[in-house]
């Protein structure tokens, strides 16, 4: 049977390699004569013309989004005339489409996904989710639909497939029930800042930011991992996707990136899940689930493998982290707002706007004058969205002006 799958942010980090896993897939079965596994049916990118354009000419969907509409005609110059008349243009171009698939990976960078999500979940279908801003941001209005007949959600980050992975072992996850859960155990590489002070941090730049010792990602995420918000962005998302309480779940700094996360039960045992750092290991799980890939990815040559370090992280000189567990205790829209600031602050740290050690005085600040609503619709959520990133931008207007 071929799966039909569609690729919100096609042309990133997370999109390149679900199109490397389609086409390889396609190879070993044509070799011994099967039908490929998947079918890619939507594309999708915000502005990447070109790249987009090779991939739709490659891979053929029956649909081409691009969000910005200033670029469709260039798009379309790009492409063969048969396939012209399949681009969509518009920021909902991927959300309207995404029906037509059977699997969605959105690898959508930033708050951007969250229309991907709640459309595929609507649509009652299967979510590979890289985009975690959205989970984050938007957790209450995207549980109200995770309820959707056929709905699920599998996760594509490193750390909640390693979870996910653990849980299923345990027949409480399957049915729902997690007492028998004591905590999960979020790993973290540390980044390129693992073991630096907080005076140390004062001059870091934006060419060591994203100098990440084990993952090759995109810009912001790299940013995110040497605060350590990513993690904390993660203890969130692990608490949307599971239920598990914040006083349950703990991060733990694992420089080797081997044990990816580990759930500990209540009679003392821990299951882990271990691989190379592969994140088509997680897209290829979120492709198949429930069933297993085909090919392997991150396999480990255990002969080779000479130590695993553990460490707890330094929440002095990474304050996101903690931010991040605030934001996660007060609930409502203070998860949202704290994406939102971080985003902004990412940016302007990227644009050599503010320093590095500003992202998190700025996330601060922003969450410090937001008010929670405690139980928020979608309105509210793009609200608080919207205000904390105003406040982020003044409090970084101001701090570029001192």
């Amino acid at each position: 049977m071929t799966i039909k799958v569609a690729i919100a942010g096609s042309t990133g980090s997370v999109g390149t390699q679900t199109l490397d896993i389609i086409e390889q897939a396609a190879t070993r079965a044509a070799a011994v004569g099967d039908d490929p596994p998947y079918e890619v049916v939507i594309l999708g990118a915000n502005t990447s013309v070109d790249a987009l354009a090779a991939q739709a000419e490659k891979f053929r969907p029956e649909a081409i989004a691009i969000a910005d509409p200033a670029c469709a005609a260039a798009i379309g110059d790009r492409l063969p005339a048969d396939l012209r008349g399949r681009v969509i243009a518009g920021a909902t171009a991927m959300a309207d489409t995404v029906s037509q698939a059977e699997v969605v990976i959105n690898g959508v960078v930033g708050f951007a996904g969250l229309s991907v999500t709640l459309a595929t979940l609507q649509a009652g279908r299967r979510l590979g989710l890289a985009n975690k801003e959205s989970l984050i941001a938007a957790g209450p209005v995207v549980q109200r639909v995770r309820s959707t007949p056929g709905a699920e959600i599998i996760p594509v980050d490193s750390e909640h497939c390693a979870l996910h992975q653990c849980l299923r072992s345990n027949e409480s996850f399957a049915s729902g029930r997690l007492a028998q859960v004591r905590r999960l155990v979020v790993t973290a590489s540390g980044g390129p800042f693992r073991g630096r002070n907080a005076t140390e941090l004062e001059q870091v730049g934006i060419d060591d930011a994203l100098a990440h010792p084990t993952w090759a990602m995109g810009p912001k995420i790299t940013v995110d991992s040497s605060t350590l918000m990513n993690k904390g962005l993660e203890v969130i998302e692990a608490n949307e996707l599971y239920g598990v309480g914040f006083d349950r779940i703990d991060v733990v700094v694992h420089p080797q990136s081997i044990v990816h996360s580990m759930v500990e039960y209540t009679d003392g045992a821990t299951i882990a899940q271990l691989s190379m750092p592969d994140m088509r290991l997680c897209v290829a799980y979120a492709l198949d689930y429930p069933d297993r890939h085909s090919a392997p990815f991150g396999g480990i040559d255990w002969t080779s493998l000479a130590r695993l370090d553990f460490e707890s992280p330094d929440r002095t000189a990474f304050p996101c982290l903690d931010l991040a567990y605030a934001a996660g205790h007060a609930g409502g829209t203070a998860p949202a707002a704290l994406s939102a600031a971080n985003e902004v602050a990412v940016d302007a740290f990227l644009a050599g706007r503010i320093a590095w050690v500003d992202i998190a005085r700025a996330v601060e600040s922003v969450l410090s004058d937001h008010t929670v609503n405690r139980d928020p619709d979608l309105d509210a959520v793009l609200d608080a969205d919207a205000g904390a990133r105003r406040a982020a931008d003044t409090w970084i207007a101001a701090r570029a002006d001192s």
